[in-house]
């Protein structure tokens, strides 16, 4: 946005300031960030996160950081319109880690896990802010927003909080003029706390309607043409979070996903959804890869936003612990499973979101939800003995519906926010 104030009509839409993780590469915030850009409209709009970074040549946006953004803002009263993800229970500590390199992020975890109070300070350096929780913003952080939405958040974990923590989103939330959360776990949280919020869809459910011409290019060029012409039966598109990689799990999902691909003769696909710490690891994909025959893999390189939804919506099924990998392929009525990380509680937000938005039946059976990978093998020769054309209508049937709730919500929230 221009530094120059421009001067508008007394009922033009207030300029937006659209506020999310996409300050890192995550495909599920670089997508929720696009969501509400074309929500938004024609408004004038400005994207911040906690840092400034420069997403676009990756498919993201140019993201300010919301301190520095606060502090030079020239433009008037202002939406402030926070787009969604699992943000609401994120330390600010925690925060400040994801936003630094990949390669040191797990040093200075170690570091400042033994030092609690030092890090507090540590971290409002870093973000700007001495918010608690930085991803929810209270209105003296951004004094110029006389809105705040928040549209899809989720906080699956809210109710084990620290009391301090609960505190400060009971305040933050329940001075914003309207609260949507995406999952009935945050919803119940909301409702203890006596805090107005309803139940929406992740936004992400509008990916294939506002974003299919967009991926469907992408999907004739580049890397994901060339998977086409290597796999012209198609291909098991794979992706893991950084906790699969020890060597028992690695050899457990090989054994699973190399006799299904052979079985169907399709290829297997593996790709990074996020590069930020803590998301994927290009070494444990390496390493399954290596488990996998050299024939029939093909690691995907590219970190491009639409490239990996072009990757995933022209699979045949989808295997994935990300939660947005599994939205884009459900939005493109691909077949899908739900990987539970090994070793620990894991999946919450998956578990929720999955059981509010995509647990119907379909023809032959439901979707699978969440699976460990103990699990796979028989989870996945049933989903694709299942994939049939019936199916597939039917899949892509509930999607335009959920995709069709999930406009009319939104828009009725941005429809209140603008009175």
């Amino acid at each position: 946005m221009s530094a120059k104030r421009r001067i508008v009509a007394a009922d033009a839409p207030l300029p937006a300031v659209v506020f999310g993780a996409f300050d890192r590469h995550n495909l599920g915030d670089l997508l929720l960030a696009h969501v509400a850009q074309a929500l938004l409209g024609d408004r004038e709009l400005v994207f911040a996160g906690l840092a400034d970074r420069d997403l676009r040549p990756l498919g993201g946006h140019r993201v300010h950081a919301l301190a520095a953004l606060a502090a030079r803002w020239r433009h008037g009263p202002a939406l402030l319109w926070h787009a969604g993800g699992e943000l609401l229970g994120c330390r600010a500590w925690q925060a400040a880690l994801m936003l630094m390199d990949p390669a040191e992020a797990p040093a200075a975890a170690a570091y400042w896990q033994r030092r609690a109070v030092a890090r507090t300070a540590w971290a409002r350096r870093m973000l700007g802010t001495g918010a608690r929780t930085p991803y929810a913003v209270a209105r003296e952080r951004f004094p110029a927003a006389v809105r705040i939405v928040h549209a899809g958040v989720g906080g699956v974990a809210l109710a084990r909080a620290p009391q301090p923590v609960q505190a400060e989103l009971r305040a933050t939330l329940g001075s914003a003029d309207a609260v949507a959360v995406r999952d009935e776990r945050t919803l119940a949280w909301m409702q203890s706390q006596r805090i107005a919020a309803r139940l929406v869809p992740d936004p992400a459910v509008l990916v294939g309607e506002l974003f299919g011409r967009r991926i469907a290019w992408h999907a004739a060029r580049g890397e994901p043409a060339r998977l086409r012409a290597a796999f012209p039966r198609g291909w098991i598109v794979l992706q893991c979070s950084a906790d699969f990689g020890d060597d028992a799990t690695l050899d457990t999902l090989a054994a699973a996903l190399a006799p299904a691909a052979a079985a169907h003769g399709l290829g297997i696909v593996p790709f990074l959804a996020g590069t930020a710490p803590w998301h994927d690891d290009a070494g444990v994909l390496r390493r399954l890869a290596a488990r996998l025959a050299t024939r029939g893999v093909h690691l995907v390189e590219s970190r491009q936003l639409w490239d990996l939804c072009a990757v995933v919506a022209g699979a045949r099924a989808c295997v994935a612990s990300s939660l947005h990998a599994r939205l884009v392929a459900a939005a493109h009525a691909r077949p899908r499973i739900t990987l539970a990380p090994p070793a620990r509680e894991g999946a919450l937000k998956q578990r929720a979101v999955i059981g509010a938005w995509d647990a119907a039946p379909l023809p032959g059976a439901p979707m699978p939800g969440v699976v460990g990978v103990g699990a796979l093998a028989p989870a996945l020769d049933g989903l694709l003995a299942r994939d049939t054309p019936l199916r597939r209508a039917a899949d892509a049937a509930r999607a335009a519906a959920l995709a069709a709730r999930c406009r009319r919500d939104l828009e009725s929230l941005l429809t209140d926010a603008d009175r």
